[in-house]
């Protein structure tokens, strides 16, 4: 069988921030794509040539894969050659704790596309998962297709192809970063490494490389932990050098000029669905030894609650100087609620967590203002309100700088002569 006539049609179940953007470039390269995803109104979306997340030029490659007949979506999965999940993988209670990895997610895809899996076929695990995941994945296949054979029981002879294929990419790059990046691939046996390697080629300009399914795992929580842990040392640092006070951006700035030093810029904590998560994993399977990357992951955690009683002091510095003031008349607004700047993406932001503490704690007004997005968290819009920055400029007493969007570079200037707290280095000042 020729090599471009092996994989004609792909599913990509789960149409999110990974798998959307991995399904129009496969569509761009003329492959028939069927996106499966079980938010109806995602798919109803999609199927107009539209996009429901926020990706730079996303929606110009999705509109024209569907136009030209190369994407469909659908909410139920339906026969192809290949199969990628790429579905969430948060944490829930479990054993080892509130981190437990959640692979409840992972075994509804695979339950879902195992009534039309075929001998010959291939199944990819995208998920970020903990090391094991994906031969839990296909043993859940093989529980629910008896009448086929898999890698775990039939090795390289297996009926069905499994990998695990960790995507890498950063929000705001993704289309760039699928195609130029770097795979590692992760098959059960050597001919899944093999299979997944050809129809990552179909689109992937940098090298595919090949090792197993549970280092493959590992890599992908490796690289995240690496930067887990990278923040949190710059996140406890200016803790350190606000109790001495010392201004700590000017300090990276000058430990930075040494050759070998490369200090990270701290923030309000660590979002998004990889950094703030992954490390958990690890954690979680090996909770004796991982001691560093447990306590990176709660230097960071703890980093919001640290921002709150930066803005309750400011508070307090507010209402000395305005003596005839209640805190009830003190309006808050918080700049930026996305997990990192330039983006809408919310998930496990922490800002959002520094919000929605101040929206109980705080008395008085609460104002947010984030460019990237047309309405706020349901559970926080019930104590905020979104406005644009000139709003918050004229009805806030404190501004809260949680991100460093470009929109927000002359925030600090505008409000040099009030109250701020700025936890990301807007305009490199304290």
């Amino acid at each position: 069988m020729h090599q471009e006539k092996e994989f004609n049609t792909v599913s990509i179940v789960g149409l999110g921030y990974i798998g959307l953007p991995t399904a129009a470039v496969f569509a761009s390269r003329k492959v028939k794509v069927i996106g499966v995803d079980v938010n109806q109104l995602a798919v109803d979306t999609i199927n107009r040539g539209e996009i429901h997340i926020v990706e730079p030029d996303l929606d110009m490659v999705v509109h024209a894969a569907v136009t030209e007949g190369y994407l469909r979506a659908t909410t139920q999965p339906e026969p192809a050659d290949a199969f990628l999940i790429a579905v969430p993988t948060p944490f829930k209670e479990g054993p080892s704790g509130p981190h437990h990895p959640d692979l409840d997610y992972i075994e509804s895809a695979a339950r879902s596309i195992a009534p039309v899996l075929k001998k010959g076929d291939l199944v990819i695990l995208e998920s970020t998962s903990p090391v094991g995941a994906t031969e839990q994945m296909a043993s859940w296949l093989a529980a629910t297709r008896p009448d086929l054979t898999f890698p775990q029981t039939h090795g390289d002879a297996s009926d069905i192809r499994v990998a695990h294929c960790p995507e890498r990419v950063l929000p705001g790059q993704v289309l760039r970063e699928l195609v130029q990046n770097d795979r590692v691939i992760g098959g059960m046996t050597p001919l899944c490494s093999e299979a997944a390697a050809r129809l990552y080629k179909t689109f992937v300009q940098g090298e595919c490389v090949i090792t197993n399914a549970r280092t493959a795992e590992m890599c992908k929580l490796t690289e995240n932990s690496f930067r887990d842990v990278n923040i949190a040392f710059a996140n406890e640092l200016s803790m350190i050098c606000d109790k001495l006070g010392i201004n700590v951006w000017e300090l990276i700035k000058l430990a930075n000029r040494h050759p070998r030093v490369n200090i990270l810029q701290p923030g309000p904590g660590v979002g998004g669905h990889c950094i703030a998560v992954d490390p958990w994993f690890i954690v979680s399977a090996t909770p004796d030894e991982a001691k560093l990357i447990r306590t990176a992951r709660e230097v960071n955690d703890s980093k919001p609650e640290w921002v709150i009683e930066k803005v309750k002091l400011a508070v307090a510095s507010y209402l000395m100087a305005n003596p005839d003031q209640t805190a009830k008349e003190v309006t808050i607004a918080c700049y930026g609620l996305a997990f990192k700047p330039d983006i809408d993406d919310l998930r496990e932001s922490p800002a959002i967590r520094i919000a929605q503490l101040l929206g109980e704690a705080h008395p008085g007004g609460l104002l947010v203002v984030e460019p990237h997005v047309d309405r706020i968290p349901a559970a926080l819009s019930k104590r905020a309100t979104l406005v644009c920055d000139q709003v918050a400029l004229e009805q806030a007493q404190i501004a809260v700088f949680l991100v460093g969007h470009k929109a927000f570079q002359e925030a600090p200037v505008t409000w040099s002569n009030k109250i701020s707290v700025n936890a990301c280095g807007l305009g490199g000042v304290k």
